[in-house]
C-alpha cells in the first residue's frame, strides 16, 4: 500500500503536535506514531516550560543560565533565537487550552522563577490540550501503531540519480496488519524524541529508542554528541517502579539530598548544594553511592506543610503513597536514571538536516541549544520553538522543497523475508536488556577510557547479530527497537571516545579537564 502526503511527521510528542498545529492550515499532514498517541516523554515532563514571564526576569538572564549550564558548547544562535520567542510560544500554548497554575518555580541553575507549571503535570496538561487541538483539524491525519522503518532515500529509490541526497518520505510498519506501507511526502518531520531506553535506568517512555537518530544516520545524514546524554538525579528508587521521575521543582522549593546517615551531602560538590546544574548533582549522587556501598540516596522535603506538598506536587504524592512513602514524613529514596538526550540528528534552528527534504525537531535534533548539558525546563521550549521554526521555513521555502524531493520512480514495495521463529524473539528480548545493562555499566554517570573500550568492542558483536536477525526474519517492532538502540548505543560510545576531555554530562576519569575550546563529536 502507497499513501501520499505533503508533510510526514514521525512522533507523537510535543514537538510533533506543535508542528503539526502550525503547518496544517495549507498543508496535508500526516502523523505516524509507533504506539498510542499518549505514549510520549513529553506527557510525562513533570517540572514545567522556561520562558521570561516575570518583569523582574530578563532574555539575558535566562540567556547566561543556558549558556553556563551547557559548558561552553551551547550554539548562541540556537539560544538567543529560543529564548526570545519563548513568551510567544507561551501565548500560542495558552490559545490552544493549556492552563499554567499562577504561580511561577525555579529549578537547578535558574537565577530566577521562570519555569511555567501545571501542578507537577506540565507536559501531561500541554500534550493533552495539544492532541485535542490536533483531533479537531482537518488537515491532520493520525496513524497510530504505525512504526517508521527507514527513510526513502532518493538515490536508493533511483542509483542513477547524482547531486544532493533528499528524503521522499518512509518505509512504515502497520504493527496491527503486519504490512510495511510506503509513505511518500514533500517534507519527512523526525520528532521521534530521545534515547533513554538505550539504558538499564531511566526515566524515559518505553518507545524512546533513539528510532529518529539511527533512521536520519543510516540515510547518511550527521548525528553529534550523543555522548551527552543527562542523567537526572533523581528517579524514584522502588523495586516496583523503574522510571517514575521526582521533580527538580522538589528541590527548587527546598527538597534537600542526603544520604542514609540524614547528612546533606551536595554542598562538598557544588556552592549551590541541591540546586546545582543537573550533571553536578548526578555525579555527586553517584559518588556518595559509591563511597556508602547504597544502592539510592534520599530527597527530604518533609519541613514542608503537607498542605503545600499536595497542592504542588498532588501527582508525585499520590505516586509515592502508592509505594508506601508518605513525602509529608519521610524522605524518597532516589538515583539518577538517563533523562534526555542533548546531542542528535545535526539540525539548525529550523530543524533542516544534511538531506534535503529532511527535518529534525525537539530532543531527536541536536542544535547546540543545550550544548553539554540542558538548562532545567528548556526541553519543552525547544519542542514549542523548533516546531514553530520549522513550521515557518516550510511554508515560505515549500515550492523549493517540493522540487527537489519529488521523484519520478516510485519507491519499490518492501521486500523482506515472512518467516518469524518464537524462539530467536527470546533471544532479542535478551540482547536488547544486554545492551541496556552494558550501556548503564560501562557508558554511565562516570567513564573510563577502558570501559568504553569493552562497550565497543561487545556492540560491534552485538550489531553484527542484530543485522543477521534484521536480515533473516519477517520485521517485527522488537526487532526494529533492537536494531535502532543498537546503533544509537554504538554510536554513543565512539562520541564518547572521540571526546579526550570532561564537559557538561560527560565525564571522563582519564581526562578530568576541560579543554579551553570546546567542540562538537560529530559523526
Amino acid at each position: 500500500m502507497k499513501k501520499e502526503t505533503d508533510v510526514v511527521i514521525i512522533g507523537s510528542g510535543t514537538a510533533a503536535l506543535a508542528h503539526a498545529l502550525k503547518i496544517a492550515n495549507t498543508k496535508q499532514v500526516l502523523i505516524l506514531t509507533k504506539d498510542k498517541v499518549p505514549s510520549t516523554n513529553s506527557a510525562m515532563a513533570q517540572g514545567g516550560i522556561a520562558a521570561v514571564t516575570d518583569k523582574t526576569d530578563t532574555f539575558s538572564s535566562h540567556i547566561e543560565d543556558t549558556l553556563t549550564a551547557g559548558a561552553g558548547l551551547c550554539r548562541h544562535e540556537a539560544v538567543h533565537n529560543f529564548i526570545e520567542q519563548a513568551p510567544e510560544r507561551i501565548k500560542d500554548l495558552l490559545n490552544w487550552g493549556v492552563q499554567f497554575d499562577e504561580d511561577l518555580t525555579r529549578e537547578g541553575g535558574h537565577s530566577f522563577r521562570r519555569i511555567l507549571h501545571h501542578e507537577d503535570q506540565t507536559g501531561a496538561e500541554i500534550h493533552k490540550k495539544l492532541w485535542l487541538q490536533v483531533q479537531k483539524n482537518q488537515n491532520i491525519q493520525i496513524l497510530e501503531n504505525y512504526f517508521a522503518i527507514d527513510l526513502l532515500v532518493n538515490k536508493k529509490i533511483d542509483p542513477t540519480l547524482t547531486g544532493p541526497t533528499s528524503i521522499a518520505g518512509v518505509y512504515a510498519l502497520d504493527k496491527t496488519t503486519g504490512e510495511v506501507k510506503v509513505i511518500k511526502a514533500k517534507a519527512t518531520v523526525l520528532a521521534t524524541g530521545g534515547a533513554g531506553k538505550v539504558y538499564l535506568y531511566t526515566s524515559n517512555w518505553s518507545g524512546a529508542t533513539g528510532d529518529g537518530i539511527a533512521m536520519a544516520h543510516r540515510a547518511g545524514a550527521r548525528v553529534a554528541n550523543l555522548e551527552f546524554m543527562q542523567f537526572h538525579p533523581t528517579c524514584l528508587y522502588h523495586k516496583d517502579s523503574r522510571n517514575f521521575l521526582i521533580t527538580e521543582a522538589i528541590r527548587g522549593e527546598g527538597g534537600e539530598l542526603i544520604n542514609s546517615q540524614g547528612e546533606a551531602f551536595m554542598k562538598k560538590h557544588h556552592a549551590l548544594g541541591s540546586l546545582a546544574p543537573r550533571d553536578i548533582v548526578a555525579r555527586g549522587i553517584d559518588a556518595e553511592m559509591k563511597k556508602s556501598g547504597e544502592p539510592c540516596v534520599y530527597l527530604d522535603i518533609t519541613h514542608k506543610p503537607v498542605d503545600f506538598l499536595k497542592s504542588h506536587f498532588p501527582h508525585i504524592f499520590a505516586k509515592c503513597l502508592e509505594f508506601g512513602i508518605d513525602m509529608s514524613k519521610q524522605p524518597i529514596p532516589v538515583v539518577p536514571a538517563a533523562h534526555y538526550l542533548c546531542g542528535g540528528v545535526v539540525a539548525d534552528i529550523n530543524g533542516q538536516t544534511d538531506l534535503l527534504g529532511l527535518f529534525a525537531i525537539g530532543e531527536t535534533a541536536c542544535t547546540g541549544f543545550h550544548g553539554a548539558n540542558r538548562l532545567a525546563s528548556n526541553s519543552l521550549l525547544e519542542c514549542l520553538t523548533m516546531a514553530h521554526n520549522c513550521a515557518d521555513f516550510l511554508l515560505k521555502n515549500w515550492s523549493e522543497i517540493e522540487s527537489k524531493t519529488t521523484i519520478s520512480t516510485e519507491p519499490k514495495p518492501w521486500a523482506k523475508p515472512e518467516n518469524t521463529d518464537s524462539d530467536e524473539m527470546i533471544v532479542i528480548s535478551h540482547m536488547w536488556e544486554e545492551i541496556r545493562r552494558l550501556m548503564w555499566n560501562y557508558v554511565g554517570i562516570v567513564r573510563s577510557t577502558k570501559r568504553l573500550e569493552r562497550a565497543q568492542h561487545r556492540l560491534k558483536n552485538i550489531k553484527s547479530e542484530v543485522k543477521e536477525y534484521y536480515s533473516n526474519m519477517k520485521v517485527h517492532s522488537d526487532i526494529i527497537e533492537l536494531r535502532n538502540i543498537a546503533i544509537v548505543a554504538d554510536l554513543t560510545v565512539e562520541c564518547a571516545l572521540r571526546r579526550h576531555e570532561s564537559r557538561g554530562i560527560h565525564y571522563s576519569l582519564d581526562y578530568p579537564k576541560t579543554e579551553a575550546q570546546g567542540q562538537d563529536t560529530i559523526i
